[in-house]
């Protein structure tokens, strides 16, 4: 029988991974489906738009995802094969405890990040391994486009187009325009953490720091997106990737902003409605940055205001017999084409099908193996076969010949 998933979160991802569930579910790959979130009325939505669209019915539910014992208590209701953390990379740690407790399995899309400090490391979540592995219980890592994806065409790379890669910079490219003044396309409180934080790059064996956004390249993406500005940040997917990627000497990341973007950023920066410690506010205490976050447009609403498209892919540089060789394998993405499946925009899209289809990995045990694993160590064959038929195609060209990053 098809196994019954759990879904946490019901956000501009979480309605693409329910949709597509959905979908998937009418091939065979999910039995029972249930959307949870602190909103019921945004599971009741998201399940409405899913009845009319593919005549599925899902079960919605309410859940604190910062409660463990509620957590637990829903669990044991459903008793899901899986459960699929889409919520705040804050609650990771509650909902793997949850998981472990209850005996269920894990995914999420982004590492745990502590709330009070803006730094995600892999470091707290690797702590599980043992737990997870002595309990017969797979916690996949990172299911989402990058990163997710980027691991898995990273490993798809070193499978089939180079015998050992040197060189790996993986560039994000949003291309999109929804025509207001300043917002975020994910959330906006760990949008903007992320991008304040300091820059880091692997380089022979250590981390390079660099200050915020002080970095810069230009990177000429193809379909006719063009020349992009694109600025060096650190991310996730490059900490698990430096251990797992044997040989590599530098890794990067990159992601392209708008100069309206960094001049709205610079702004807010400086009167200090990034922060992220309390402050006194006639006797109560706020955050600056969640109080920004609740004035600024709801990811969810940009989808049918968004145009344009999305391009994330890795450049990487190694050799293969015994020559040096350089790919780009990337996916395009139409913010358009998303709105009409699924009523998101792009940054969503590409992170939903991918939760979707590592969740299709771990249900039909192609991924399912006790113990906590980052995407980059499994089969990726499997997982990108799926992906592409499930909306995000990929292309892998040789680019030896062009000028290096």
């Amino acid at each position: 029988m098809a196994a019954d998933i759990l879904i946490i979160g019901a956000g501009g991802v979480g309605s693409v991974v329910a949709h597509k569930c959905a979908e998937a579910s009418l091939k065979g790959a999910f039995g029972k489906i249930t959307l949870a979130s602190r909103t019921l009325s945004r599971c009741d939505s998201i399940a409405a738009s899913i009845r009319s669209k593919y005549n599925v019915s899902i079960e919605t539910a309410k859940v604190d995802a910062d409660n463990v014992p509620e957590l637990c208590a829903l669990i044991r209701k459903v008793k899901p094969f899986l459960v699929l953390n889409i919520a705040l990379p804050y609650q990771d740690l509650h909902i793997m405890d949850a998981c472990l407790e209850c005996g269920v399995h894990y995914l999420d899309t982004a590492n745990y990040e502590p709330l009070d400090t803006a730094r995600f490391e892999y470091k707290w979540q690797w702590a599980y391994q043992d737990r997870f592995r002595d309990k017969g219980l797979t916690a996949l890592l990172g299911s989402g486009f990058d990163p997710g994806v980027t691991n898995v065409f990273a490993a798809w790379v070193m499978k089939h187009e180079l015998d050992e890669v040197h060189v790996l910079d993986i560039i994000d490219c949003n291309a999109g325009d929804h025509g207001l003044p300043f917002a975020t396309n994910f959330n906006p409180e760990i949008n903007i953490r992320e991008v304040s934080a300091k820059g880091r790059y692997w380089e022979r064996g250590e981390w390079v720091q660099t200050a915020p956004l002080s970095w810069s390249m230009d990177y000429t993406f193809p379909q006719g997106i063009g020349t992009k500005k694109c600025y060096l940040m650190y991310h996730e997917e490059l900490e698990s990737l430096a251990l797992n990627l044997k040989g590599l000497k530098r890794a990067r990341f990159w992601m392209t902003f708008s100069d309206n973007y960094l001049k709205h950023l610079s702004v807010l920066k400086n009167v200090g409605m990034t922060g992220i410690a309390p402050v006194k506010y006639k006797g109560q205490e706020i955050v600056p940055i969640q109080f920004l976050a609740h004035l600024l447009p709801d990811p969810s609403s940009l989808g049918a205001r968004t145009h344009g498209y999305t391009c994330i892919g890795n450049v990487m540089r190694g050799m293969k017999d015994g020559a040096e060789k350089s790919v780009y394998i990337y996916n395009v993405c139409c913010h358009e084409e998303c709105y009409k499946e699924v009523g998101s925009q792009a940054i969503s899209y590409t992170t939903g099908v991918p939760a979707m289809v590592g969740a299709k990995m771990i249900c039909d045990k192609t991924w399912l193996k006790p113990g906590v694993w980052n995407m980059e160590q499994q089969d990726p064959d499997p997982f990108l076969k799926d992906l592409a038929a499930y909306g995000l195609p990929w292309t892998c060209v040789d680019v030896t010949d062009q000028e290096s990053l």
